[in-house]
């Protein structure tokens, strides 16, 4: 049943230079999007080589995962960003099966207690962040225990995550309240408003151990509610959807929970939910440069720390591969000016686990540039990590490109990345306080 409208509200009021609608903006980024999308580019990245071999197996079904700048004012970059860390010479980093590890954020699937056989066996092996859904949460102290006991047994900074947009994707429902959709807040509140929901929201995450919230959503969407973005999103025009989910970030980080930008490099124009099969994206270099592109500029000029990528395949990228494995995607996203630390979607939605199961999509994503490789399913981890060191160990994936997700992961937990890797990361941070646009009158 189609739930109905939400009540009318009043309409976010434009940001100073974003008032233009929405196809009618300069494409900024389509000389460089062009550039991406031709199909004798040489993609100059890390491990830009196809990797991994393709299989049918492990399918598992997976629920939905799912800086100091003092202005957010959208503004194309004008530097030529250095995304690559700098190696510290005489330096010695951890074995390559603990770097391995080291790039994957797991669930634990049904796991309340950190006593748990699967929470032991992914904390000792050396994961480096755990993903929690509504199969961990009993009561918010429940929850605080099972996140403290985690770190605890892992000895070391380890990422605690979950995925908490408000509306109807929030996996920490019963610790932090139910919550109206980024859609229904867009209509009827102020950014300022929207950043006070999302503080109240970090702060009960934050409360129980989280540090990691996989949103807000920058997707485009203005379609049915219930869509596979839907009312998911703030907003289906860019500036709109640009303000009120850096609003949400700003409101996570002023709790001190990390925020994750989604779905790049947009996932507003498929119908298809990824969860199920893989979609091509047939838009236009000009379209995805004047559109979908704009909200994650925003975020990147803003400091985003975590941007993940989604699992379509985009005819204007790489018409092949999806987004998560793609490493045009990644390439893009660096060109962008991007430093921080990109994550997949999780890798057992059937857009990606149809074609390479979890330990061949580990090393197809941290190949193509992913630094964190998100699954919902722990069960998978210890063949993951082995397929990431027998690919470096058969030369199927640079050791340095592993080195490097390494570190970065590790710098967002708060560990030692030159222990890690030998490389010393710097990674942005949306700090508080981050100042949000002026509406006008």
């Amino acid at each position: 049943m189609t739930p109905p409208p939400p009540p009318a509200g009043p309409a976010p009021v434009p940001v100073p230079g974003n008032a233009a609608p929405r196809h009618a903006r300069p494409s900024r980024w389509a000389g460089r999007l062009r550039a991406v999308a031709l199909a004798s580019l040489a993609v100059v990245c890390l491990g830009a080589g196809s990797v991994g071999t393709a299989a049918l197996a492990d399918r598992a079904d997976e629920p939905v995962a799912a800086s100091p700048t003092p202005d957010l004012a959208a503004a194309a970059p004008t530097r030529t960003p250095t995304s690559t860390p700098t190696p510290t010479p005489t330096c010695t980093p951890a074995p390559l099966e603990q770097r391995a590890a080291a790039t994957l954020v797991v669930g634990l699937p049904g796991v309340r207690s950190a006593t748990d056989p699967l929470a032991q066996e992914v904390v000792g092996l050396g994961v480096g962040g755990v993903f929690l859904s509504e199969s961990n949460v009993r009561t918010a102290t429940q929850v605080a225990a099972l996140s403290a006991g985690l770190r605890a047994a892992a000895g070391r900074p380890l990422l605690v995550s979950t995925d908490e947009e408000s509306g109807r994707v929030a996996l920490m429902r019963d610790v932090v309240g139910a919550g109206p959709s980024p859609r229904r807040m867009a209509q009827r509140d102020a950014p300022e408003a929207v950043r006070e929901r999302a503080a109240e929201t970090g702060t009960a995450l934050a409360g129980v151990g989280v540090d990691l919230d996989l949103a807000p959503v920058l997707d485009l969407d203005d379609g049915p509610a219930g869509g596979v973005i839907g009312d998911r999103s703030f907003s289906a025009d860019p500036a709109t959807a640009a303000d009120y989910g850096l609003a949400y970030a700003a409101g996570l980080a002023d709790a001190g929970v990390t925020p994750t930008m989604k779905h790049f490099p947009g996932h507003g124009r498929s119908t298809v939910d990824s969860h199920a099969r893989s979609s091509l994206v047939t838009a236009t270099v000009d379209e995805l440069a004047a559109t979908d592109l704009l909200p994650f500029q925003r975020a990147i000029d803003a400091g985003a720390p975590v941007i993940m990528l989604n699992h379509l395949q985009y005819a204007a990228l790489d018409p092949d591969r999806p987004a998560s494995v793609s490493p045009r995607a990644y390439a893009l996203l660096r060109d962008m000016g991007f430093e921080g630390v990109a994550i997949t979607d999780s890798v057992g939605m059937g857009a990606v686990n149809l074609r390479w199961d979890f330990p061949a999509a580990a090393v197809e994503a941290v190949g193509a540039g992913a630094d964190a490789v998100l699954t919902t399913d722990g069960r998978h981890a210890v063949r993951m990590r082995d397929a990431l060191v027998d690919a470096v160990r058969t030369g199927r994936l640079p050791e340095e490109r592993l080195s490097e997700a390494a570190a970065r992961v590790t710098a967002l937990a708060g560990g030692d990345p030159v222990a890690m890797s030998c490389l010393d990361v710097t990674l942005p941070t949306l700090a508080p306080p981050v100042a949000l646009p002026t509406p006008t009158p």
